[in-house]
Order: structure tokens, then sequence, then C-alpha cells
């Protein structure tokens, strides 16, 4: 549990999955999708809390890390398959989750694959269980269902401070041995899409999401500010342009900074992530705790 405590992860579990409910309503057509992120994060802030990481919406094609910009105008359009992806910090704890909402309900298929192979991930996670034993079970059940796991994104370890602490749990038997013990936290997420994709994603060119790397010298003054405010208000998790875009108020400015830090290596950038053939995904995902007995879905509510 690094130094995460079990009391404070309970709570925090307890407020994710109450946001959640709330958050899947807000995927209907023509809302738009700034509204969407702006909500859940306001709402994660008005409980006391502060967002992990800025509120993923990725339409159709999209697996992750589309959040929007600040002048983002786009609408979630008629049956569209959405993932909601959140998390949030409050007290020693962290969690991190999603839904999918298929607004066309032509998608049961990759739904209930992603829902059930979910399920049956949590079943299997006790104390000395390999990584693989669960990577195995997700890939069986998806491909029950007659669809594909998406083979290069990955469920993964959560360490205070860190999102993505090392650990990984592939979609796919990737023969990963680590074995789960007492006290692990770890966000368990299948990304499935139809039997015609490609079952694997790539990088768009399309960046919003970034987090601090390697904090080192730059030269424009509004950059060096910038990464002051970077490393005091978000440290080692990830940010979005929007908002910096609140204390800056100046486009250009984030742009220049930006492209200064990233050529620096300062920040590390998170691409929109696409389904290589442009099938739709569906992707469910609930923060377990490892206990003596199994594990404790913490955000599942």
């Amino acid at each position: 549990m690094d130094n995460m405590r079990l009391e404070d992860l309970i709570e925090a579990g307890k407020l994710t999955a109450r946001i959640k409910k709330d958050a899947e309503k807000l995927a209907i057509v023509g809302e738009r999708i700034f509204d969407i992120a702006e909500t859940i994060e306001m709402t994660i802030e008005k409980e006391g809390a502060m967002p992990a990481f800025p509120a993923n919406v990725s339409v159709n094609e999209l697996a992750a890390h589309y959040t929007p910009c600040n002048d983002d105008l786009s609408e979630i359009p008629e049956d569209a398959i959405v993932k909601l992806d959140f998390g949030l910090i409050k007290g020693q704890a962290i969690t991190d989750t999603s839904i999918t909402v298929d607004l066309s309900g032509k998608h049961d298929n990759i739904m209930s694959a992603s829902k059930e192979a979910l399920e049956n991930a949590i079943k299997t996670i006790k104390p000395g269980i390999p990584v693989d034993d669960v990577s195995k079970v997700i890939f069986e059940t998806i491909k029950k269902h007659g669809c594909k796991p998406i083979s290069n994104l990955m469920g993964h370890k959560i360490e205070w401070m860190n999102l993505h602490a090392g650990v990984e749990v592939p979609n796919i038997p990737a023969h990963e041995m680590y074995e789960f013990q007492v006290g692990d936290v770890f966000a368990i997420e299948p990304f499935v899409t139809t039997k015609e994709g490609a079952g694997y994603i790539k990088e768009t060119d399309h960046v919003e999401i970034y987090s601090l790397f390697l904090p080192g010298n730059i030269r424009l003054r509004q950059s060096r500010k910038m990464l002051e405010y970077i490393i005091e208000h978000y440290k080692t998790m990830p940010f979005c342009e929007r908002w910096l875009f609140k204390e800056f108020k100046s486009k250009l400015m984030l742009n220049s900074g930006l492209k200064e830090m990233l050529k620096a290596r300062v920040l590390m950038a998170y691409p929109v992530l696409a389904e290589a053939k442009g099938e739709p995904i569906a992707q469910f995902e609930e923060t377990i705790v490892v206990t003596e007995d199994g594990c404790i879905p913490i955000t599942k509510g």
C-alpha cells in the first residue's frame, strides 16, 4: 500500500464510486465534452478531493487521454460509445476508475466482454497470484465473447503520487510474474474492441495531457514561472493545458512554455490513443486493494 492508508483508500473509493454514478448521466448526445470533463473535476473538488489526472472523455475509437482543451467545442455525437475515465486524490489515497456508456445500443458485445473480464480479474486476484494468471483470465474472457483485447493498454500498480508504479497488468498473457501482495493497490482495466479491430492502439498527434518528467533548466521566464506552478500544484501527477489556462490566461504563453519544456524533456506528453483500425473500444476500470483473502474493488460502490 506504499504510504497510502487503507481507511483513506476505502473512503476515496466510496467517493469515486458516487461521482462515477453521476458522471454516467453526463454522457448524452449533444453534450459538450468540455462541460463533461469540467463537471467531473469540479464535483471532485467540491467533495474536498483533487483530480488525480484530467478527466478523460474518449469517444468511439479513442481509447484514452482525450481531455478537452479550453476552447474545445466538440460534442458527444449520435450513436457514440463514450469512455469516462477519472481518478481522485483524497487524504493519503489515489483512485482511478472508468465506465463506458453506449448511446447506440449496438455495442453490447464489447461492453459485456470488458465488464465480465474485469469481474473475473477481481475474483482471481489474491496474495501470491502472478499477474500473468490475471492477464490470462482477462484474455480468455474477452475471447469467449468473440472480441479482441487491446494488447498494448494495461492495468497498473498505484503508489502514492505515482499512478503507474512500475508493475502492469496486461490484457493478454505477457509473462508478467510479479505476485500480488497484501496491501497492493492496482487499477484493473480491460480494454476491448471488436473482432474486426486491430487489437492494439496507436498514438495520435493530439496531446493535451502532460506530467513532470525531469526538472531542469529552461530559458524563457514565462516557462520557468509555469514550471514552478506545475511543481507546486501537480508534482508528478498528470495535468492538462486547460488547467494551466485558468492560471495563465494566455494560449500563446502556454503553447510556447509547453513546447520549450517538452523539448528540454522537463515534461512528458500523453498523446490521445486510438484503435489502430478505427474500431470502437469499451473500457471498465476499478481500483482494487489486495487483502489477505482476495481483493476489494474500492471504486465499485
